[in-house]
């Protein structure tokens, strides 16, 4: 896969994951730690920032630093995935197992993010390649 490739997936996957925070509210809110308060409202901030972050990828400008604010906003999201474990472990059903699954997931991502923020540093809607002056890539 290519780097332009990897990184519209990655644009594609947080724009799309943002929005489905709006289409499918009830979802998320029975996933949202019983601990947290105002679950509605997080649901739409979490929402509007993979929105947010996922549209920060694109110009290569904020490419960097939206980079490393889905790092820290997948690292938080670690509470959600250890609470739904814990919420279904009683059970073990599919919802157990794919808590399960999801927990390792987020390390691809952290590391997924974590790339982008260090060798992305070109435009991703031109059909230039070439590296943004001043910045090395590596």
């Amino acid at each position: 896969m290519t780097k332009r490739t990897s990184l519209l997936m990655m644009i594609l996957l947080y724009v799309g994951a943002g929005i489905n925070h709006f289409i499918h509210t009830e979802f998320y809110l029975s996933i949202m730690p019983y601990y947290l308060p105002y679950p509605l409202q997080l649901v739409y901030v979490s929402g509007l920032c993979e929105l947010l972050f996922g549209l920060l990828l694109i110009p290569y400008k904020t490419r960097k630093v939206s980079s490393w604010l889905i790092v820290a906003m997948l690292v938080v999201f670690l509470t959600v995935h250890v609470q739904m474990i814990i919420d279904t472990f009683p059970a073990q059903g599919m919802r157990f197992w794919i808590s399960v699954f999801r927990l390792p997931l987020q390390y691809v991502l952290i590391r997924w993010a974590w790339i982008v923020s260090r060798k992305y540093n070109y435009p991703v809607l031109s059909g230039s390649r070439k590296q943004v002056s001043g910045e090395s890539g590596r």
